[in-house]
């Protein structure tokens, strides 16, 4: 059968280990797809005439200007793996212009306009493929997409930022601060040296609106997320969590209630018993509720050169396979025909017991105030921890509260912001119920 040639735009962390895999496993692949994958054409800004590809890749077509590649007759399918939402728009626009399929490892991309691209692939006859967007290492596109596809999904709870999971369980395991923990794994090269988009639930936001998609079938906007970071996350809390039976993680959730889909990714408390609370380092892990199927979890790593690049590899299989079967019949990469439109419910109806961390210059009467607001908003106390400190004038202390909502909460957490013997604003965290 007449081989199908790729066009790879990106040599970075995935785009090197895509390469390596097509050079390496290229014999393996060919057996499984019946006709060789080739590379045709590669391109990145600084590649030269000099720059050394993988072996078996010498004959490939070096340039530094992605529009060689998207019109390129030889190419069947571009490889987009710069990310951004620019230049990485412009090639899948040209690419689709041109009649090339798509395999792409870009999750702000495909959180943003993904259905739309989607679209547009659908009118041109040609494909596009995504597994590599979230979780690098676990297919869980497959799985949502064809795998588990006759159940109705009722619930998906993850952890999909390995950058945060990295800095949360070493700041567990050892009791350092934040910062350390972020500047050690600056160094490993886990981190950016701007790590807002991981420590403050920016890339795990995209990442839970393209799953959230092929889960239940909504075209959703990602602003439309509650997100909040870990930058508040202390040693200490960590302390008083396990007090509780705890852990903290930073979870991507999205729940279907009776009065809509409700999205969040934030830190919170899970049980320590529970699997995700194990989940730790730089990996990721996805769990699934299904109506009929019941629980299903998924686990592996969440980024690298080699993982990534596995599921790029695995996407590019895919593609080819159609292209050389003529498969007319394509499932959406969104699992749905068609999306609907998402009407976003607030987290505020969102009903949880919560951990309320509090600093402050002790005095008496500190938790009959607190109380008493808390009361106020008809939220009930459940326990106050207080483990030993050294110092009276900041002062940690943890209250926990019934099942409320998250409406109540942040109310109270408002009115308690002013109280002059806190020393910083209230730290709030749910508290998951067992998943």
């Amino acid at each position: 059968m007449k081989d199908v040639h790729v066009g790879v735009i990106g040599l970075g962390n995935v785009g090197s280990g895509a390469l390596s895999i097509l050079a390496a496993n290229a014999d393996q692949i060919a057996v499984k797809l019946g006709f060789r994958l080739r590379v045709a054409a590669v391109c990145s800004r600084s590649l030269s005439g000099s720059t050394k590809l993988p072996d078996g890749l010498g004959d490939a077509v070096r340039t530094s200007d992605w529009r060689e590649i998207v019109t390129n007759p030889r190419v069947d399918i571009v490889a987009e793996l710069v990310g951004g939402t620019t230049v990485a728009r412009e090639i899948i626009d040209g690419a689709t212009a041109n009649g090339k399929s798509i395999v792409t490892a870009n999750k702000e991309l495909m959180a943003l306009s993904g259905a739309e691209i989607w679209d547009r692939a659908i009118k041109a006859n040609i494909n596009l493929a995504m597994e590599a967007s979230v979780a690098g290492g676990i297919p869980i596109h497959a799985v949502l997409r064809e795998g588990i596809s006759g159940d109705r999904i009722v619930a998906i709870a993850g952890i999909l930022n390995g950058t945060s999971n990295y800095i949360l369980t070493e700041m567990e395991r050892r009791g350092e601060s934040f910062d350390s923990i972020l500047g050690e794994a600056q160094a490993l090269g886990y981190a950016e040296a701007d790590p807002s988009a991981d420590v403050d639930g920016y890339d795990a936001r995209s990442k839970l609106a393209i799953l959230a998609a092929l889960a239940f079938g909504e075209r959703i906007t990602p602003s439309d997320i509650f997100v909040e970071g870990i930058r508040r996350i202390t040693a200490q809390d960590f302390d008083y969590a396990h007090q509780l039976g705890h852990t903290i993680r930073l979870i991507c959730g999205a729940r279907q209630t009776e009065r809509g889909l409700i999205l969040s990714v934030r830190p919170a408390l899970i049980r320590q018993s529970t699997i995700l609370a194990n989940v730790r380092g730089a990996y990721n892990a996805v769990w699934v509720k299904g109506q009929f199927g019941g629980d299903t979890f998924y686990y592996g790593r969440g980024a690298g050169a080699s993982p990534t690049g596995v599921a790029v590899v695995s996407d590019l299989m895919r593609v080819a396979r159609e292209i050389r079967n003529g498969s007319p019949e394509r499932v959406s990469p969104f699992a749905h025909e068609r999306l609907g439109e998402y009407a976003p419910v607030s987290i505020k109806l969102q009903h949880r017991a919560y951990y309320l961390r509090f600093r402050v210059n002790d005095r008496p009467g500190i938790i009959a105030e607190l109380a008493g607001i808390l009361a106020s908003k008809q939220i009930g106390l459940e326990a106050v921890l207080q483990l030993p400190s050294n110092t009276k004038d900041h002062l940690p202390f943890v209250i926990t509260v019934e099942p409320s909502s998250e409406q109540a909460v942040q109310d109270a957490v408002e009115q308690m912001r002013p109280l002059s013997f806190l020393r910083e604003a209230p730290l709030a965290l749910p508290m998951e119920p067992p998943l």
